[in-house]
């Protein structure tokens, strides 16, 4: 409470300070928010929350262990000694002190899990203290909290926070590393671009225009790349129902219902030049499209299939069959000889 009557007090001192100049600009972050959006602090936390696991475990069966001998004490203490009893709580003693000083070294304060944490999550947090710093003297902010500490915010709006911009500058400052001169120029050249979308609405307003553009002329390709593969579609269904037709006038399965084309079939072949037109017809059904030939081997297939589960049926039951046999003579035998 002290500490947040303090930070008011500095505020309005602040604000009346600055009221000839310019207002108070404040900021706030969000730490939790922050290391789970950082890559390979999940990953780190859970490994430890394994070991946390692994711990516990162990500190239950040393628990269960201790239990146990104190209902066999509980159970046996009629039948012992007074020394023997004294001998058995000592042991139990020494056992729950044991566990006690595993459970501090582990989980206290000063515990296991409290100091890898630390080491853990120290690295990244004085990084993102770095940044936040160099968000604050870029950005001109007066104050930065951190909403997941000890600090009790009744109320933040959410124009004021810069969580989501410190984890993109954190991120940033991680890949650098990895990447070439030009790479970082282009980079340098985005992050500016955020700043100013940032800073200047108009700019944002523009740029948002742009995207909306963009996206529109991404999207009319995509509808014209569909439209040319439903014409392809649409191209190789038609070519496939005039092979259909022309197997069918083979095979005698189309029946020709219009008497003008019987005439004119009539007259085709009264006339020898188109009878040689006919030839070149019969000669180009002949030849198959790859579809066709693709769907004939795939039919082949599947006839050979067929053929072969039929064979692996037969002979499932010529065993069965055999079997059969065997068994009924086995027992014929078996009938003869106990008559015998």
């Amino acid at each position: 409470m002290k500490k947040i009557l303090f930070i008011l007090a500095l505020l309005s001192l602040t604000t009346s300070k600055a009221q000839t100049a310019r207002g108070v600009k404040i900021g706030y972050i969000d730490m939790e928010y922050i290391l789970e959006k950082v890559p390979g602090y999940a990953e780190s936390i859970n490994q430890l929350e394994q070991k946390a696991q692994k711990w516990k475990q162990e500190i239950e069966i040393k628990r269960n262990e201790i239990n146990k001998l104190k209902d066999a004490l509980k159970t046996e203490r009629v039948l012992l000694t007074k020394e023997l009893i004294e001998e058995r709580e000592e042991e139990i003693a020494h056992l729950e002190k044991e566990l006690l000083d595993y459970q501090e070294k582990k989980f206290g304060p000063k515990g296991d899990l409290i100091i890898q944490k630390s080491v853990l999550i120290k690295p990244i947090q004085d990084q993102i203290f770095t940044i936040v710093q160099d968000v604050a003297e870029q950005r001109k902010y007066d104050f930065i909290f951190d909403k997941s500490s000890d600090l009790t915010m009744l109320f933040a709006a959410q124009k004021y926070d810069i969580s989501d911009f410190v984890v993109k500058k954190l991120t940033a400052s991680q890949k650098r590393e990895e990447m070439s001169k030009k790479q970082l120029k282009a980079l340098e050249a985005k992050e500016k671009l955020d700043e100013s979308l940032d800073e200047n609405p108009a700019v944002a307003e523009r740029q948002k225009i742009l995207d909306e553009r963009k996206v529109a002329r991404e999207k009319l390709i995509e509808e014209r790349k569909l439209a040319n593969e439903q014409k392809k579609i649409e191209a190789l269904e038609k070519r496939k129902k005039i092979q259909e037709e022309r197997n069918g006038k083979k095979t005698g399965t189309v029946i020709e219902n219009n008497s003008t084309e019987g005439t004119d079939k009539n007259k085709v072949n009264d006339n020898p030049d188109t009878n040689n037109d006919s030839e070149k017809v019969s000669t180009e059904e002949k030849k198959s499209t790859p579809a066709e030939a693709r769907q004939k081997v795939i039919d082949e297939r599947n006839r050979k299939l067929e053929e072969r589960k039929k064979l692996i049926e037969e002979k499932k039951k010529k065993i069965a069959e055999n079997k059969e046999a065997a068994k009924k003579e086995k027992e014929q035998k078996t009938e003869t000889e106990n008559k015998n």
